[in-house]
């Protein structure tokens, strides 16, 4: 299966997300996915084998449980992917950090942000 294929699901890209700030057991993933889509335990259980052998997930046995957690390597093939598109939203990226960065220069100097166009002036 593609990585985009498997991505291409909200279900999926919700448990990369959770895995990605650590492992997790199974039924811990079950329980959180469950509550926020509606779904059952098997039907969590199918997106876990996908994600397993898709191989964007590891899972190994501790006792009784099945622990998973992520493996990065398909998403290298996915920001490979996306390289070459980068360069739409970098000076985008680059714009923010600067505005970012007047505004802490600002509030370290006591002096108040200029508004913004949006915002109204007094």
């Amino acid at each position: 299966m593609h990585a985009f294929d498997v991505l291409g699901d909200p279900v999926r890209r919700r448990i990369l997300e959770l895995l990605a700030g650590g492992e997790m057991p199974a039924g811990d993933v079950v329980r959180v996915i469950g509550e926020e889509f509606g779904i059952s335990q098997p039907a969590v259980s199918q997106h876990l084998k996908v994600l397993r052998e898709s191989g964007f997930t590891d899972m190994r046995a501790e006792g009784t449980h099945r622990v998973y957690s992520l493996d990065p390597e398909p998403l290298r093939s996915v920001d490979e992917w996306l390289d070459p598109f980068r360069r739409f939203w970098a000076p985008r990226l680059d714009a923010l950090g600067t505005e970012i960065a007047r505004g802490k220069k600002a509030r370290r100097d006591g002096a108040t942000p200029a508004p913004s166009d949006d915002e109204e002036q007094p």
